[in-house]
């Protein structure tokens, strides 16, 4: 009876190993949601995609450009109460500034705090600035509500031994792109990297972690431009952030 339950034990064991692996090896369940004012969401969609198989990362994307070009929108996806249902991971990379309504954006904010991880890309932290309710803002981890003019900023990695900065260039500049200024870091907020205003000498975190209830959160402010995405370090950068964000979907 003892070896039986020995074996049956080592089995158990074996089984759960294998499932683990297998999961580690499964593509990353990806949604994208982009759109909205003033970027190229086609080229910043293919370079994201690109990216990851570049680094070997299996990736299986959907993509929801809805909303249109301007700074207002309230897309078709999120009228689904399940609209994140079966992904690791949802990168945000739209941006409509002025849409404020509560509830929509409740819609959006409910299923991540429930656990649906997130990565959120430059605009996102300015989509609904114009809201009075902070549940967006929580989700990102900062608050911003204006960027200054474009330029190479230089970027210092602050928290070296996480593994999304991994390796990072110490001389590392960014490409030519927005330095968004953050007002606020909330609470459960992990900065990783930050770079100088130009105008103020003030830091601003540029890459960071977050927890939002039971999902993590990536995020950057870098992402205006296509030279962004073209840029080596920032796109490694960010496929290491999302892998990171699926993570606990897949540990």
């Amino acid at each position: 009876m003892k070896i039986l339950m020995t074996t049956l034990s080592v089995l158990a064991l074996s089984i759960m190993a294998a499932a683990h692996v297998q999961a580690a090896d499964a593509p990353i369940r990806i949604l994208l949601v982009t759109g909205g004012c003033c970027h190229d969401y086609d080229f910043q969609t293919k370079a994201m995609q690109k990216a990851l198989k570049d680094q070997g990362v299996a990736a299986e994307w959907k993509v929801v450009n809805e909303g249109g070009k301007g700074t207002q929108a309230e897309i078709p996806l999120y009228e689904n109460p399940e609209w994140a249902y079966g992904y690791d991971v949802v990168i945000h990379n739209e941006c409509f500034a002025n849409t404020t309504d509560p509830t929509y954006i409740r819609k959006i904010t409910g299923p991540h705090k429930a656990g649906v991880n997130a990565v959120v890309i430059h605009c996102a932290m300015h989509t609904y600035r114009a809201a009075d309710i902070d549940d967006w803002r929580e989700l990102l981890g900062v608050t911003s509500r204006h960027h200054e003019h474009q330029s190479e900023y230089p970027v210092k990695a602050v928290a070296k031994d996480h593994p999304i900065m991994k390796d990072f260039p110490a001389d590392y500049k960014s490409a030519k792109d927005e330095l968004y200024i953050i007002e606020k870091i909330w609470p459960n907020t992990e900065v990783l990297a930050t770079s100088i205003s130009e105008k103020t000498g003030k830091l601003n975190p540029v890459f960071w972690t977050n927890r939002y209830g039971k999902a993590r959160v990536f995020g950057t402010t870098y992402g205006h431009s296509s030279a962004t995405f073209d840029d080596p370090v920032f796109l490694r950068t960010l496929s290491r952030g999302i892998q990171w964000a699926a993570g606990d979907k897949r540990e």
